[in-house]
């Protein structure tokens, strides 16, 4: 090993950093413009009274009492956007995974099977949500037609503040191909002679899917959830158009629309975030509701991590 003289040791940790600091320098660019000062100017103007017009000025934690505390809406759209995250989120994983683990064992026809079920995940969102209110359409809609000619009362689907939210999960559940293709290669990539082995010792299906499938996808469901948890967390384009086609009302130029439709059971917490630094121009308040939003995520997702030892260790 060569051995050099302090000074040139020093030019050459220089270098060596400075050649690190290049290669990241793309990711440290992107971070600083994208996330970092975003960030910060969040936490600013979360104390400020700005309008966008007028130059903020300074008010302490009012915006934070107003939204923790006087905001009528901040309840119902927080209590809106956990629950599509729990129950979303949960049911969007175990039918991907249900639907990958269905076509990998398909023998004929695999490819028709895969080709339909991730058509959907193509559509554009404001396209799919579209035609999933049109299907859902109470009286008129195909879908409550073949309900009725089969005896079946449908519900008033996103009509209802009882049934709006199942039928966001019912449009995400439809658009299943994302998840569907990332479970197909991870349980291509299980290792057949582990299976083969499982069957020698006599596991059925149950404890092959136990013992050898679960521990190998573990990490592509951790994958799943944590994304998921983020993506809902950001919920906005389906519950304001679902709720706009919903209400019947006609958008044109100029005219407002509150989102939640109905009863404010599909408000989210970005929704009320738009409405209230766009629509009503009160950018402190928004500032602070994204805050909130951003702490629960972050919470959500630390909380995902330090499970996903529990995870691998019952799939031992």
């Amino acid at each position: 090993m060569a051995i050099y003289p302090a000074p040139e040791l020093r030019r050459r940790h220089t270098r060596e950093r400075l050649r690190t600091l290049g290669f990241l320098s793309p990711w440290l660019v992107g971070f600083t413009v994208f996330f970092g000062y975003p960030l910060l100017a969040t936490v600013y103007f979360s104390f400020m009274h700005y309008n966008q017009i007028q130059a903020p000025t300074f008010v302490g934690l009012r915006n934070w009492r107003y939204v923790l505390e006087q905001m009528p809406l901040f309840g119902p759209a927080l209590w809106n956007t956990l629950w599509l995250v729990v129950v979303m989120v949960a049911l969007r994983v175990a039918f991907g995974l249900g639907i990958g683990l269905l076509v990998t064992k398909v023998k004929t026809g695999a490819g028709f099977f895969r080709t339909a079920f991730y058509l959907p995940y193509l559509a554009p969102p404001v396209a799919a949500t579209v035609a999933f209110v049109f299907l859902l359409n109470p009286g008129t809609g195909p879908v409550d037609e073949a309900l009725s000619a089969v005896g079946v009362s449908a519900p008033n689907w996103f009509n209802d503040p009882d049934w709006a939210k199942p039928s966001l999960v019912l449009l995400s559940l439809w658009g299943i191909g994302d998840l569907m293709v990332i479970f197909m290669a991870a349980l291509l990539d299980v290792p057949k002679e582990q299976y083969e082995a499982a069957e020698l010792d006599g596991a059925g299906p149950f404890a092959k899917f136990r013992y050898v499938t679960w521990p190998a996808i573990t990490p592509i469901v951790m994958f799943a959830v944590v994304t998921g948890v983020v993506q809902t967390m950001q919920y906005y384009t389906q519950a304001l158009v679902a709720g706009k086609l919903a209400s019947g009302v006609s958008v044109g130029p100029g005219t407002v629309i509150q989102p939640g439709y109905p009863d404010h059971a599909t408000l989210t917490v970005p929704q009320l975030v738009y409405s209230l630094g766009f629509q009503n121009f009160n950018t402190g308040a928004a500032c602070v509701l994204s805050l909130v939003l951003f702490a629960i995520a972050m919470a959500a997702t630390s909380l995902l991590m330090r499970k996903r030892s529990g995870l691998l260790t019952a799939g031992d």
